[in-house]
């Protein structure tokens, strides 16, 4: 499931990036960048006033970047947005926006608020192993010899 998301909204819920900040926007992207490394989902983040509106050079594969225009507001580009989606059940929103969350839930859409994402973004990555289960780490010795004669049986 992708996420769309509303920059600032989120901004504010993180303890580490102040609004204050010249840079929040780019230190919000580089959290989102990790956030889709770990768990293999896209995000659209919309920031507030960019120049000039529309996709930043600061998107990647994973994370695409648009900034509203001068005459317009995240909110109304997600609005928009949400409208023209055309899988809406495969997406999620995630907004403190009464209007965006509600345009959104009568599409059928997730909603996440800021607070509810900005705690998802802390949770540690999944592990590829169940810490109950071993790794199989078994090399027949045939196996070891082989690449002991190749490489050598220097310590």
């Amino acid at each position: 499931m992708p996420y769309l998301i509303d920059g600032h909204n989120l901004i504010g819920q993180l303890p580490d990036i102040s609004l204050e900040d010249p840079n929040d926007e780019a230190l919000l992207v580089q959290k989102l960048i990790g956030f889709a490394a770990r768990t293999g989902k896209r995000c659209v983040v919309v920031f507030d006033y960019g120049l000039p509106g529309g996709t930043s050079r600061m998107s990647t594969r994973a994370v695409q970047v648009v900034f509203a225009s001068q005459r317009s507001s995240a909110d109304r580009v997600m609005i928009e947005r949400i409208g023209k989606i055309p899988d809406p059940k495969d997406w999620v929103i995630v907004t403190s926006d009464a209007d965006v969350r509600d345009t959104a839930r009568r599409r059928r859409m997730t909603v996440l608020t800021s607070s509810e994402f900005a705690d998802l973004m802390k949770s540690p990555p999944k592990p590829i192993v169940d810490a109950g289960e071993a790794a199989d780490v078994y090399v027949p010795p045939d196996e070891v010899d082989e690449w002991l004669n190749l490489f050598g049986n220097d310590p």
